[in-house]
């Protein structure tokens, strides 16, 4: 009985100490602004990688319900209301169609009438990330098989013509979602995309922006030649910087490889939080700028927390992690603090 007893103990330790292997991607929310772009490179070291799981910039079903406003609530609650009007499932009947659906789709893969009902339920159940992805899956068909009868099933049913704002049917149209982490996770038989966005702190990094904001304009009224031309130079810089960036969104074929690069990372961090050698300016509202530092930090502790949570509770130790690029470097150094984890960018493979 104790060997067995020991026995047990380690392999209940074995997998809590089990480490976290992650492949993270910062990315654009919009790649239609671009030259065509070349993603076979990192669809082959995501395929060489072989995650059993990725996940993306989106609130869980469970965090969605909870979170009472933040920056695209209202879009998400407008979307919900039109869905419920096209065809309403009761709340308590959602998990029970959810099930139904997605073992019919299983054992229909060509019915795209059943991916049109599992993305519609998915979305009553506010799990927008796997409510894209089955939309995902149904217009790329009709884009490649136009079928009257089915479009017109999918308007009446989920309206995506009304879903323009926030994260829209239309933003995932061009988004990293329908670019990167859908077909991959397509071609890998992988059926659910995990979420872990956190908005908890959504309000908080408002009012400390606005706060910031009103202070900054204060400060920028010094009439002094010396503090025009600090705040000239200091602003150069940060203006040269974003030229590089245009300048590479404009040519470049491989926007996401540059994008997670130390230098596309300290060009975003300019545009948020300007240059530290500011922050000693006299009159510069440092308070306000590090009360905006700390909640952006929380939320990409909160992000990085719910990928290692869920990932553990759902048992898979290789994923794909895929946040917007202005996250990668302070998702990438929070990961790295993590006990047992393994976090490399696109780049380091």
């Amino acid at each position: 009985m104790k060997l067995i007893l020991l026995l047990l103990c380690f392999i209940s330790n074995s997998v809590i100490a089990q480490q976290l292997d992650i492949m993270l991607i910062g990315v654009s929310h919009n790649y239609s602004g671009y030259p065509a772009q070349d993603f076979s490179g990192i669809h082959k070291k995501i395929k060489d990688f072989r995650p059993a799981a990725f996940f993306g910039e989106f609130l869980s079903s469970e965090d969605e319900k909870l979170v009472m406003d933040y920056w695209c609530k209202t879009d998400n609650i407008k979307r919900l209301q039109i869905l419920e009007k096209n065809r309403h499932i009761p709340k308590a009947l959602l998990p029970g169609r959810i099930d139904s659906l997605k073992k019919r789709a299983l054992l229909d893969t060509a019915n795209y009438y059943i991916k049109a009902d599992l993305s519609h339920a998915y979305y009553l159940n506010q799990d927008v990330a796997n409510a894209h992805y089955q939309f995902w899956k149904v217009f790329g068909h009709l884009q490649r098989e136009p079928n009257t009868l089915l479009e017109k099933y999918v308007d009446s049913l989920l309206s995506p013509k009304l879903d323009t704002t926030g994260r829209s049917m239309k933003r995932l149209k061009t988004s990293e979602y329908a670019v990167i982490a859908f077909p991959l996770m397509q071609q890998l038989g992988i059926k659910e995309l995990f979420s872990m966005d956190c908005q908890d702190y959504d309000l908080n990094w408002g009012a400390s922006w606005a706060a910031f904001d009103a202070k900054f304009n204060v400060f920028r009224k010094d009439t002094s030649l010396a503090f025009k031309n600090e705040l000239k130079s200091h602003l150069g810089r940060i203006n040269s910087g974003y030229a590089i960036y245009d300048s590479i969104e404009k040519h470049s074929k491989r926007v996401t490889e540059w994008l997670n690069t130390d230098e596309a990372a300290g060009i975003s961090a300019s545009g948020d939080f300007y240059l530290q050698d500011m922050y000693e300016m006299n009159n510069f509202p440092k308070e306000e700028m590090l009360s905006k530092i700390h909640w952006w930090l929380m939320r990409n502790k909160g992000m990085c927390e719910n990928v290692v949570n869920r990932a553990r509770k759902a048992g898979v130790t290789k994923i794909v992690v895929i946040a917007g690029a202005n996250h990668r470097k302070y998702m990438q150094d929070i990961f790295r603090n993590m006990p047992q984890v393994r976090v490399r960018n696109i780049n380091e493979f």
